[in-house]
């Protein structure tokens, strides 16, 4: 089992930043890659951002150039650095774990942007 804690997340102004953080524990050595997720009002939980053990990253097209993933594997942290951020980013966001064949949740975290 992994427990994943949240923080960060809030309310900003359009073109404002925010920096979301997510901490790992319980079975961590058996994490493989690290992302967030969001989910808009009536929409489907899409992927924002991924990165693998060996640092490689996948982006959605939407925040390719404004949003950076990154992780500390000794800590077993990740991160998602948020800039330029557009009302269309508004959702809650997840943190996502792969662990073995196994995958877990955050609790999510509101991210608010207003125009």
């Amino acid at each position: 089992q992994v427990q994943l804690v949240e923080s960060g997340g809030g309310l900003v102004q359009a073109g404002g930043s925010l920096r979301l953080s997510c901490a790992a524990s319980g079975s961590i050595f058996s994490i493989n890659a690290m992302g967030w997720y969001r989910q808009a009002p009536g929409k489907e939980r899409e992927m924002v951002a991924d990165m693998s053990t060996g640092g490689t990253t996948k982006y959605a097209g939407s925040v390719k150039g404004r949003f950076t993933i990154s992780r500390d594997n000794a800590k077993n942290t990740v991160t998602l650095q948020m800039s330029s951020l557009r009302p269309e980013d508004t959702a809650v966001y997840y943190c996502h774990v792969w662990a073995g064949s196994s995958d877990y949740w955050g609790q999510g975290t509101q991210v608010t942007v207003s125009s």
